[in-house]
């Protein structure tokens, strides 16, 4: 019987052994395998990379000057079959110290021997190329352990001895030196080619106004005529548009009126219908009735008409019978007031002036009556005046003005009375 061991990537699984004394050996990688019980051995072999500092002190150098060198190596084991091989012959039961020890001597060993043969100064400025070197020398030393070098550099490079400082001043004063000249060669170089610079920019600057100014005016030329030609081409349009409203708006328009016609001749139909309709119903509803009724109205006005008549015409009787016998009364009484009249003419004639004092003096009290009318309603009237004589001379001032009155009255002087003379005269 036996087991299944498995192994991850970063791992490599060797099976030894096996049935009938078999040396065969099994090499697997991120995988399984199957291993007998007593008679297999299962080991296994780490392939992470490892990382070493190599690190060589006073080596001196092909120019005899001791300096120290150190450096980081990134290094795993190789997965191919035969180098996988190989490495487990040499690291198999190893751990992972014994084996950067082992690839870190190695490593350093081939770094002291390429130190020996090159300059401080190709060490230290080339650093890539003196890595590189050492690189493709130790490959095939570490390869043959199934070791593979993935990268080396140098880290690190200084002296005891002041060497390499002293190397930096002289190159430092040297480039100092050559940065002063190159910056006053710059300088008067910068000089002439800023006031060459200055000159060919007013030159261009000058052309490009020129062309600037050229070019703004053949643009302000162009959009003169480019309005011109938009301007030329909107009128156009409007135009156009107008003219095509117009006619769309005529065209319209005569659908409109082609429309009101059909509907003006539909309505006129209707409007007939409708008036021979009104018609008949007024016929049917006003005219018939109003025939019925207009004659019955004749018969009744006939009726009244003869009613009247016969009524006017007693009353007429009545009126000319009663009028006759008022003019017949009339005529009666008016004789016998003529009779009267005459009689008191006759009287009067016979008593001339006294009779026509009489009917004034019978008159003078309704004419008094008539003035005084208004002063019925006054309670009290006073007359002032400064003295008595002016009292008396009011009151006759009045009696002095009445004949004048009654004879604008009735058309009598009073003042030819022999009675009123005497009232009225100064001596009473």
């Amino acid at each position: 019987m036996g087991n299944c061991h498995t192994v991850g990537p970063n791992e490599a699984l060797v099976v030894s052994g096996g049935c009938c004394g078999s040396d065969q050996k099994t090499y697997v990688v991120g995988g399984w395998a199957w291993a007998w019980w007593l008679i297999s051995d299962i080991q296994r072999i780490t392939l992470e990379i490892m990382t070493l500092q190599p690190k060589c002190e006073d080596v001196e150098t092909a120019e005899g000057v001791a300096i120290t060198v150190t450096g980081v190596a990134q290094v795993k084991v190789m997965t191919e079959s035969e180098l996988l091989g190989y490495a487990c012959e040499q690291f198999l039961g190893k751990s992972v110290m014994e084996i950067k020890s082992v690839i870190l001597q190695t490593l350093e060993g081939h770094l002291r021997a390429i130190l020996g043969t090159l300059t401080v100064e190709q060490i230290y400025q080339d650093r890539d190329k003196f890595a590189t070197l050492v690189r493709e020398v130790a490959a095939p030393d570490v390869g043959r352990m199934g070791i593979e070098i993935l990268s080396f550099t140098i880290k690190d490079v200084y002296d005891k001895v002041e060497y390499l400082s002293s190397l930096g001043k002289t190159q430092t004063a040297a480039v100092q030196r050559d940065a002063d000249i190159g910056v006053a060669e710059a300088e008067r170089d910068a000089g002439i080619r800023e006031a060459e610079c200055k000159k060919e920019m007013m030159d261009i600057k000058f052309l490009a106004d020129t062309k600037m100014a050229d070019s703004k005016r053949e643009l302000e030329m162009q959009k003169a005529s480019f309005n011109q030609e938009v301007n030329t081409k909107k009128a156009e349009a409007q135009l156009a548009f107008e003219l095509q409203a117009a006619k769309e708006q005529q065209k319209i328009r005569l659908e409109e009126i082609e429309i009101e016609v059909v509907q003006r001749k539909k309505q006129i139909t209707i409007e007939e219908r409708e008036i021979e309709r009104t018609d008949k119903e007024l016929i049917a509803t006003v005219k018939r009735p109003a025939e019925a009724e207009a004659y019955r109205m004749q018969q009744l006005a006939e009726g009244h008409k003869t009613k009247k008549v016969l009524t006017a015409q007693a009353e007429a009787d009545k009126i000319r019978f009663i009028g006759e016998a008022e003019a017949t009364s009339l005529e009666a009484v008016g004789k016998a007031e003529a009779e009267k009249m005459r009689l008191k003419a006759e009287a009067y004639q016979k008593y001339g002036d006294a009779a026509k004092t009489a009917l004034v003096l019978e008159a003078l009290p309704k004419i008094a009556g008539k003035v005084a009318a208004p002063l019925s309603r006054t309670n009290e009237i006073v007359i002032l005046s400064g003295d008595n004589s002016r009292v008396t001379g009011e009151v006759n001032r009045l009696l002095a003005e009445l004949p004048v009155s009654v004879n604008a009255l009735t058309g009598v002087d009073l003042t030819k009375m022999p009675l009123l003379q005497k009232m009225v005269s100064p001596q009473c």
